[in-house]
């Protein structure tokens, strides 16, 4: 019963931060107010990047140093693949972006499509943990929490533009806390595959870590540092800060 709750707490966790982020459009009086959004935005950036190194690339990196291949090959190839995988679903997407939702469509496809594998690797590591591997259930368990801090801004970033374009807080809402549903269906996917796809960790989180790293760079840091002002750098380095505090601290 207890590993059955631990599996529960890992998956869902990372969805019901994103869903809390995505309340946050209840929140704030003023949604379109373009400096709130910039701040919000940045943080997320700094977050994402964060996260990206300590809790994806830094565990691959450890975990490809068991492998036959260089301890650098799977981190590198895996987070270029996320990154160009990400650009070509996108790419791929475009026309109904273009038709419709426009460039918040775009932010919410992203988020959705780089928490996939994310889920992915949380599932896998609450699979090591349920096997009994040393250090294993506190690892899920810090992984799950760092995801989920993470994804808590990130739930901000998509709701939160969607309202400033004039969509009423509830669809709002509802457009960022559904961008984190694909998290426990894809760590439900690698808990039912963990015996084939275990040796795949460094791929995984180095996917992810590509897919965060390509949302950040095409998305968020333009919007945080447009007009050049000092807030939004300020914020991207924040949330840089408490993220990287956060990993290092669990």
């Amino acid at each position: 019963m207890e590993q059955i709750f631990l599996t529960a707490a890992v998956l869902l966790l990372p969805m019901l931060c994103t869903t809390a982020g995505a309340a946050g459009v209840f929140l704030l009086r003023k949604t379109g107010e373009p400096a709130t959004r910039r701040m919000l935005c940045g943080m997320a950036a700094g977050i994402m990047l964060a996260a990206s190194v300590w809790s994806l690339l830094l565990p691959a990196i450890e975990r490809a140093e068991q492998g036959p291949l260089p301890a650098w090959v799977p981190p590198a190839v895996g987070l270029l693949l996320g990154a160009v995988g990400l650009l070509r679903l996108e790419t791929l997407a475009g026309r109904l972006l273009n038709a419709g939702p426009g460039r918040s469509g775009r932010m919410v496809l992203a988020v959705t499509l780089h928490n996939l594998p994310e889920g992915m690797v949380v599932g896998l590591a609450a699979a090591l943990a349920l096997r009994g591997e040393p250090d294993a259930i506190s690892g899920a368990l810090a992984l799950a929490l760092g995801i989920g801090l993470q994804n808590i801004p990130e739930g901000a970033a998509v709701s939160l533009p969607l309202a400033q374009e004039g969509r009423s807080k509830c669809r709002a809402f509802a457009a960022g806390a559904a961008s984190g549903l694909v998290e426990p269906l894809g760590g439900l996917l690698a808990l039912a595959l963990a015996g084939w796809v275990s040796a795949a960790l460094p791929w995984l989180m180095s996917l992810a870590a590509g897919c965060m790293v390509c949302v950040t760079a095409q998305e968020m840091i333009p919007e945080a540092v447009e007009a050049d002002e000092p807030a939004g750098v300020i914020s991207v380095v924040a949330g840089f800060a408490l993220m990287m505090a956060l990993d290092v601290a669990l």
